[in-house]
């Protein structure tokens, strides 16, 4: 894409950066050298990067890639840890540090609480005592179905500190989702709030808890984090096991060892649950947060996340194990009033901020052109692929055309980026400027072969620290989806384009792409041509079947306002978008909606889309945040092709 660089860095600020500093500390001057020095030296590469981000061990390792598999590598064969002495004791028993905050919280009703190193330490250590005493052990497999909360935190590091593997699952899911969840781990625990509070209204998620353990069969022990009783008799309180005298013993782990399992959000087939270890997850966070977004002691890091979604262990461990405080907000980000996260984030003097392109559309219809954020110093964006116009908007109005957006992709198989924005490169509007260090990150065609400047499959071609130690109880399906594409590499499953200056655009899912008259488009590239044009607010677009073109656009929109005649609407974006695109990509049709399907996670969901239009059966909806906007985009669509 001919696009020019809309944030370019300053020689002094580069210069500040922990990379630029730990680059020539390791003898390289340029990103690029030394990137292709981190894809052919892997071991070397991984030793280095765990140093960088102070990884303590127990044991030291042999070496940092011990077995030459893809599929299976053993990294850091030998070595024993544990990941709590890294993310927070030795910055609770740094007298420089323990007093510094680690844990920044705040809810929708205002509730703040701020819990220094020390202070974490304390309660992780108590509530791993408390587990103790009440049976759980190494081993075992607890799910945390808990709001964002500084307890969330604490109980995950707890199971760690104890060789418990953790599974969190997102707090907003309803018990089918959540007991879906529980019996793919097979988890014996459940750790969950007593309820949770969205624009007001309260949620019981005890009794959704309930709900879900009442269709599972491995359940054993119910531990509920809650102000009062909640009526549930064999109930173990959160609070009464902070009670409990702080646990001083550390179970030590090799990195064969789960940390937690990550599931998906599950839009197709059952939820993959991907397994992750105390040297994988943690230290590809840790080396994606500091040294590619530069994230360092002292500073703040905030994701507008959920703890069931990557990004929220992410935050964790990400932000702790640099010795940065972990900002967490828990509610609507516009209730009680559209300023309500913005003075949040301004207040609590954040350093890093992560968001979705979806949070951003929604928030550009909102007064936020008085909005100051002196203290931030990156904007990251992940999630989704952007259109050009809310990029833009979010660098001008929110960034004031000052702060870099930082756009991250890679996901919870992946335990981080495969592609990002480093602060050494000038950065383009929604374009990634660089393949992140330490991954082999390729575009290849069809038949196999890297391509530039063509749109195609986003692989991987060398293993890399926290790449998933497979699926939970299903080490076939894990080869079947990232192997099986193209023979020995990994096939991530997005489709991008790379050009000659390393900058990669991804148009959208591989799954999702569109193959028109012999051009292969990703959805996304037609979906930032209507959100262009003012009239239009949101766009998904689809391929359906067509005997002429093979496959022609299906476009669906939602409108920014109501002030319009439908059919002349329709025929003006079909010309605005094959002015733009070419007359062979206009679309066949464009529908007029209230709203797209989206996941809890804000993702749309095109294929739901598509299976509307083709009035295929209705398939599991649990993972949509908005069941009833299928429903009503199915039964538009039947009206629609009955006439």
């Amino acid at each position: 894409m001919n696009l020019k660089p809309a944030w370019i860095p300053e020689e002094q600020m580069m210069k500040q950066t922990r990379l630029y500093k730990w680059m020539h500390s390791l003898g390289f001057s340029t990103y690029d050298a030394f990137y292709q020095a981190s894809i052919e030296r892997t071991d070397w590469f991984w030793r280095e990067a765990e140093k960088a981000v102070g990884i303590v061990w127990k044991k030291r390792y042999e070496a940092a890639l011990g077995q030459d598999s893809f599929m299976w590598p053993n990294w850091y064969k030998g070595g024993r840890l544990n990941v709590v002495e890294t993310a927070v004791d030795k910055w609770a028993e740094n007298e420089e540090t323990q007093h510094q905050p680690a844990v920044m919280w705040r809810n929708e009703a205002g509730e703040e609480r701020r819990w220094s190193f020390l202070e974490l330490q304390e309660k992780v250590n108590r509530l791993a005592a408390g587990f103790l005493k009440k049976g759980i052990q190494k081993g075992d497999v607890a799910v945390i179905y808990m709001p964002m909360l500084p307890e969330t935190a604490a109980v995950m590091l707890a199971f760690a500190k104890i060789g418990v593997i953790f599974s969190p699952v997102f707090s907003g899911y309803g018990s089918e989702p959540l007991a879906v969840r529980i019996r793919a781990s097979g988890a014996t625990i459940v750790v969950t709030g007593s309820s949770v509070t969205r624009r007001g209204k309260t949620i019981n998620m005890r009794k959704c808890a309930a709900e879900a353990i009442d269709k599972t069969k491995t359940v054993q022990t119910v531990i509920v984090h809650a102000s009062s009783s909640t009526g549930y008799k064999e109930d173990i309180q959160l609070n009464d096991l902070l009670k409990e005298e702080p646990l001083s013993k550390t179970t030590y782990l090799s990195n064969e060892d789960p940390l937690m399992i990550l599931y998906t959000s599950g839009t197709t087939g059952t939820p993959k649950g991907a397994v992750h270890t105390h040297a994988g997850f943690p230290v590809k966070a840790a080396f994606d947060a500091g040294l590619c977004m530069d994230v360092a002691k002292g500073d703040r890091l905030f994701w507008l996340t959920d703890m069931g979604w990557m990004m929220g262990p992410f935050l964790v461990f990400g932000g702790l194990i640099n010795g940065a405080a972990i900002v967490l907000y828990d509610g609507a980000p516009d209730y009680p009033d559209e300023q309500h996260l913005w003075s949040f984030i301004h207040e609590q003097k954040v350093t890093h901020f992560g968001l979705s392109p979806t949070f951003v559309r929604s928030a550009m219809q909102q007064n936020l052109s008085d909005i100051e954020l002196p203290h931030v110093k990156a904007i990251i964006s992940t999630g989704e692929p952007w259109n050009e116009a809310p990029w833009q908007w979010l660098f001008d109005t929110i960034g004031q055309k000052h702060i870099p957006i930082l756009n991250y992709s890679g996901g919870t198989e992946v335990s981080g980026g495969i592609v990002g924005s480093t602060l050494l490169r000038p950065i383009k509007p929604i374009l990634f400027n660089a393949a992140i260090l330490g991954m082999a990150a390729d575009v290849y065609n069809e038949a196999g072969e890297s391509v530039l400047n063509e749109v195609g499959e986003l692989v991987v071609k060398k293993p890399w620290v926290g790449m998933t130690c497979g699926f939970w109880k299903d080490p076939e399906r894990y080869e079947d989806t990232y192997f099986r594409r193209f023979d020995g590499v990994w096939t991530h499953g997005d489709w991008v384009m790379q050009s000659e200056d390393g900058a990669f655009h991804i148009t959208g899912r591989s799954d999702d792409v569109i193959n028109t008259a012999g051009k292969r488009i990703g959805p996304a590239e037609i979906e930032s041509i209507l959100v262009g044009h003012p009239a239009v607010h949101e766009a998904a677009v689809i391929g359906v079947k067509d005997e002429v073109k093979g496959e022609a656009l299906v476009c669906f929109i939602v409108a920014s306002s109501q002030s319009f005649e439908e059919a002349a609407l329709i025929q003006e974006l079909k010309i605005h978008v094959g002015s733009y695109a070419g007359k062979a990509l206009t679309p066949k049709e464009i529908h007029l909606i209230s709203a797209l399907p989206k996941t809890r996670n804000g993702k749309i969901v095109r294929r739901l889309l598509k299976g509307a239009y083709e009035q295929q059966p209705s398939p599991d909806l649990s993972s949509l945040d908005n069941p009833d906007v299928y429903n009503s985009i199915c039964e538009y669509l039947k009206r629609k092709q009955s006439i």
